[in-house]
């Protein structure tokens, strides 16, 4: 068995790296469409073990494809993959198709907090989100790799021929919303910021002309039918937060990554998420501040994780 330290590196690098920028593929996740493309690779795996476990593996080495394939052998329910950005819990298990050994393993322990997305997987493999488009919580999938979708500079690292096929054995354990879901809500939005969406569900807010309220503005505009937060829940959300003065965005996480840290940027704007559900869409005007000026936050929530060390 192969595990080299600068593999392992690169797998934990992988799990931990939700800052900065983001790039891979575009998904069309209003067309979700788990449909395996196999090339054989059904017949040319077996994989056996419990969901969650470590997977015994045996390969019909060598094994080539020229192009990459998948297959799921477990099939989970719940929300599907469909954004690069979105957050997930994955355990991993890479194989050298030439001679069956295992190169490298993530944890399989059981860990909901190893959050991390298909963009910063795919940074590191860069085929891999072919494979995870549309996967399910609870799905264990079985892909080989072409050497071509792998990418040069991992066959590298991983210290593999520039010509080999890289079994991959995945298990989705759990994935988190990419955009508010649920019902709209009305609400009064008389001298408020009118709200609008992209497509993949990013918000534009337009600030009316006028003066801030004096107090601070809660609604809900989407109710999400998730579990409810509590004080000290760790919610992951995407935010975006403009000027009321300036009409200008002055942050957003949308162009990077989810975060979790509103309670130490945006106090105000974290303690109105208590109560409300995952999958809400929020609308919070914060009062001008000394020397600031007044805030207009739209926060999607998109689930939870245990805190650190539970």
């Amino acid at each position: 068995m192969r595990k080299t330290s600068a593999a392992l590196a690169s797998l934990s690098l992988a799990v931990v790296a939700l800052t900065g920028c983001t790039a891979a593929p575009t998904f069309d996740g209003e067309a979700c469409d788990r449909a395996a493309s196999t090339s054989g690779i059904d017949d040319a795996v077996t994989v056996d073990g419990d969901f969650g476990v470590a997977p015994d593996v045996e390969l019909f080495s060598p094994l080539h494809v020229e192009k990459t394939s998948y297959t799921d052998v477990i099939t989970g329910e719940g929300t599907p993959l469909t954004s690069p950005s979105q957050l997930t819990v994955l355990d991993i298990a890479l194989f050298d198709g030439s001679t069956g050994e295992q190169v490298v393993q993530t944890e399989f322990d059981g860990d909901m907090t190893r959050l991390s997305n298909i963009a910063s997987w795919t940074q590191q493999i860069p085929g891999i989100g072919e494979v995870l488009e549309c996967a399910t919580p609870g799905t264990r999938m079985v892909a080989a790799i072409a050497p071509a979708d792998f990418g040069e500079a991992a066959l590298s690292n991983f210290q593999l021929d520039e010509d080999t096929t890289v079994v991959a054995v995945i298990d989705v354990l759990d994935t988190k919303l990419a955009r508010a879901t649920g019902p709209k809500q009305f609400n009064n939005a008389r001298n408020l910021p009118t709200v609008v969406r992209a497509a993949d569900g990013r918000p534009g807010i337009i600030v009316p002309d006028g003066a801030a309220p004096s107090e601070q503005v809660e609604q809900v505009l989407i109710k999400g039918e998730g579990e409810k937060l509590e004080q000290d829940t760790v919610a992951w959300v995407n935010y975006t937060a403009v000027g009321w003065d300036s009409k200008t965005v002055s942050g957003t996480s949308w162009d990077t990554n989810p975060v979790s840290d509103l309670a130490q940027t945006a106090p105000a704007v974290a303690e109105a998420m208590v109560g409300e559900t995952v999958g809400s869409q929020l609308l919070v005007v914060v009062p001008a501040a000394e020397g600031g000026e007044a805030m207009a936050y739209v926060v999607d929530i998109l689930g939870t994780s245990p805190a650190p060390g539970q």
